[in-house]
């Protein structure tokens, strides 16, 4: 068995944003050379997740939407009284997930025929990352 590490670094311009990180997912498997296995994709960061989902620009807005009104801002979360003002971006992490896990075969992907991998930056504008782990054969 064998096993592939690497990192994706972000600093968003945005407060709030979903980047497609399908292709650079697909770097890492082609530099692994594991051709069966699993890819465990992480956002080391409790403010941001990683989800598989369609690259669809009005579903990712219904996404955002969605999130904003589970976990809106607002001034009063228990949390900002540690001094921080992101406690909307922990529970829109706890909502999306901070990682997946996803199927590699014949060293490919294993997806359905709209799956993409996403980082969702939920307090952004300072540099996070992601890891990439690759274990398989």
């Amino acid at each position: 068995m064998k096993s592939h590490t690497q990192y994706l670094w972000f600093n968003t311009k945005k407060h709030r944003e979903f980047i497609n990180i399908t292709d650079k997912v697909e770097e890492a498997l082609s530099k692994s050379k594991i051709k069966e296995g699993f890819i465990l994709v992480s956002a080391m960061h409790i403010t941001a997740s990683v989800f598989v989902n369609d690259s669809e620009s009005g579903l990712l807005a219904d996404i955002e939407e969605w999130l904003e009104k589970l976990a809106p801002f607002r001034e009063d979360y228990r949390h900002h009284r540690t001094g921080e003002t992101n406690g909307d971006a922990h529970l829109k992490n706890l909502l999306m997930h901070h990682q997946v896990m996803i199927p590699v075969t014949r060293g490919k992907l294993d997806f359905g025929p709209w799956q993409q991998v996403f980082y969702g930056e939920f307090d952004g504008q300072r540099k996070k990352r992601v890891i990439i782990k690759i274990i398989g054969e």
